[in-house]
């Protein structure tokens, strides 16, 4: 798949801030939590999970903004300074390491559909999913979900992660 991706770009409102995912995403969550409800102000969150290191800033640089997260850990929103767009997240877990990124923010949203419905227990009651997609009622195993190659590229980055983890006692 990779090799047949076409990059997608993305940006904010008032196109200070433009970015490129140079890869497909690893995997795309639509979120369901009411955390990400009441943090997007929708009945969802749809997030891009990437490394970052395969996440291009191309013009303007953003705002790290860490905000209160339901893990108590926080996460860091990288937000334009200007139009305070949000952009993509770092949550604790990984860091700055793995960016997920805000679909809605892309120029062609359409090309990244949920792969996966999580935490569907606090859904919306009037959101219909659709039967073809997975859906949890809270989270999910990744070795059942991921494709083969998003497992080899998060294998990859683990030690990175483990470290990172261990630096913060998590």
């Amino acid at each position: 798949m990779e090799s047949s991706f076409t990059p997608l770009e993305g940006g904010c409102d008032c196109r200070y801030l433009r970015y490129r995912l140079e890869a497909p995403p690893l995997f795309v969550h639509c979120c369901h939590c009411r955390w990400c409800q009441r943090e997007s102000g929708a009945a969802f969150a749809l997030n891009a999970m990437i490394e970052s290191a395969r996440l291009a800033v191309l013009e303007g640089q953003p705002n790290l903004v860490h905000t209160p997260s339901e893990s108590g850990r926080g996460q860091e929103i990288a937000r334009c300074p200007r139009c305070q767009i949000a952009l993509w997240s770092h949550y604790a877990g990984a860091g700055r390491l793995i960016a997920f990124v805000r679909v809605g923010s892309l120029d062609e949203p359409d090309r990244l559909p949920p792969d996966i419905h999580i935490f569907t227990a606090s859904k919306q009651p009037w959101v219909i999913l659709p039967a073809k997609t997975p859906a949890m009622p809270e989270y999910y195993d990744r070795q059942q979900y991921w494709p083969a190659a998003s497992l080899e590229r998060f294998a990859a980055l683990a030690p990175q992660i483990q470290a990172y983890r261990r630096e913060r006692g998590l």
